[in-house]
């Protein structure tokens, strides 16, 4: 479609209107750990204005996968966006190890992750997964569909628990 270009008179004056202004301003710019709040709704759904608001994220933890397949590492991604997931030992220490306990032992775990708390999961029928972790001394052991309902406030409490 070929159409000419209609100049609109604007009028505010030969301005742009308020809202369009405070939308193409946003003269507020969030730190690098901050999240922006440039835009709140106001009164109606074309109404934004720069707020002052500012929320502090939580630091980026480090959190160690062990033994876990590609299919659940992608769905932890997702739900710990805010997080660095490795899966390698490296010369920094973990801040949480998430360990699949199905496919690896958890004593072997335990004992190479002292003092890291250790979320451990498998499938609800493993219940000899779910009692070796418990006794190898997982912080918390759940199984796998635990693991995605409630991926967040598992970590936040063992996050919680190290400072």
């Amino acid at each position: 479609m070929d159409e000419p270009l209609v100049e609109v008179a604007l009028l505010c004056l030969g301005r742009a209107p308020g809202d369009l202004e405070l939308l193409v301003r946003l003269e507020i710019v969030a730190a690098a750990d901050e999240v922006d709040t440039a835009l709140v709704v106001r009164g109606h759904a074309h109404s934004f204005a720069p707020s002052r608001t500012r929320v502090t994220l939580p630091p980026m933890a480090t959190i160690l996968l062990c033994g876990v397949d590609l299919f659940i590492r992608g769905k932890l991604e997702g739900a710990l966006a805010d997080h660095r997931l490795i899966t390698t030992d490296g010369i920094e220490r973990p801040d949480i190890v998430i360990a699949d306990v199905a496919r690896l032992d958890p004593a072997d775990v335990a004992d190479s992750y002292p003092d890291v708390p250790l979320l451990g999961f498998t499938n609800h029928t493993d219940t000899a997964g779910l009692r070796a972790a418990h006794a190898a001394g997982f912080d918390q052991v759940v199984a796998k569909s635990a693991l995605f309902e409630r991926t967040r406030e598992l970590i936040d409490g063992l996050l919680a628990s190290v400072e």
